[in-house]
């Protein structure tokens, strides 16, 4: 594929995510009531899509409560502001083993293992527009833990998603997710043209050089819109790198905590810096009324 700027970018914001950052910076959000305030001011800031995890009140550990996910949503449909509500749903996979010479039994630290029903049952609740499905299994990070999703997970997932109406965002850590998100398609699960997200740069997944970030551009069907990011210190970088392969933007606390050296950033500063670069770029950030126009998402009420 070759390069084709995409002159209309939509910005997605991902507002604190489940890592361990809380204690890293005092602007990642914890509470639903800051989950949604850091999301609303976000989209004040020009993003047209928040995406976001919930965390315990009381420890800012990932959680995967219902209640909690319900809260961060009426808040945020109930604002003053528009904004496109993508929640994860890639909790719920995660596998800690015991370790090198004794795997099993399997460390209950950091293990948590759901069904395909439970995993999805905050979307079914709370309908966003968009949930994301981590289209794979892979080494997360460090350690003896890996993130797991088997295929028939991801076709169980991915029906009930279409089957709510709520659009997936395919989660790409590597190619080979790429691969079966297509098969997927294919087999009619999820419906053509599918939305991708590229994560770059997470250890163990594709690593965020540009000859292997525009392998996984190449590998996307034309016709299929994509964003991209990667953590750490490339995160400011890769929203010129996603427009000028053509791609959207998303920026956000959940994948880097500073806007400049030595500077702790908020979602807003991190989205209002990618304004600034897609703009410089010659290219349009628009808003989430276009995004639904382009996705083909439908605008949901106010949770009741």
């Amino acid at each position: 594929m070759p390069l084709a700027i995409n002159r209309d970018v939509f910005i997605t914001c991902a507002v604190t995510g489940s890592g361990d950052t809380t204690g890293k910076s005092p602007h990642v959000p914890v509470t639903p009531e800051q989950i949604a305030k850091s999301a609303i001011e976000a989209a004040k800031a020009g993003a047209a899509i928040v995406h976001c995890h919930v965390r315990d009140p009381e420890t800012g550990a990932a959680s995967r409560r219902n209640d909690l996910y319900l809260e961060v949503t009426k808040r945020i449909r109930d604002a003053e502001v528009d904004v496109v509500l993508n929640l994860t749903a890639g909790m719920g996979g995660d596998l800690v083993f015991g370790g090198t010479e004794n795997p099993l039994p399997l460390n209950p630290q950091g293990t948590d293992m759901a069904g395909a029903a439970e995993r999805v049952s905050h979307v079914a609740e709370c309908l966003p527009e968009i949930c994301t499905l981590d289209c794979g299994t892979m080494n997360f990070s460090l350690g003896d833990y890996v993130m797991t999703n088997t295929p028939g997970m991801l076709r169980a997932m991915g029906q009930m998603m279409t089957d709510l109406g709520v659009r997936p965002e395919i989660e790409a850590f590597d190619t080979g997710h790429l691969w079966f998100a297509k098969q997927l398609a294919e087999e009619g699960i999820i419906e053509d043209p599918v939305l991708v997200q590229l994560c770059m740069g997470i250890p163990w997944g594709a690593p965020d050089d540009l000859n292997t970030f525009m392998a996984m551009v190449n590998n996307l069907p034309s016709n299929w819109n994509f964003s991209a990011f990667s953590i750490g210190r490339n995160a400011l970088a890769y929203p010129a790198a996603a427009v000028l392969a053509g791609g959207n933007v998303r920026v956000g606390l959940e994948d880097n905590l500073y806007v400049g050296k030595g500077q702790l950033a908020t979602n807003a500063q991190l989205v209002e810096k990618a304004v600034s670069v897609v703009e410089g770029m010659g290219a349009r950030v628009i808003g989430p009324d276009e995004v639904r126009k382009k996705l083909n998402l439908t605008k949901r009420q106010p949770v009741k």
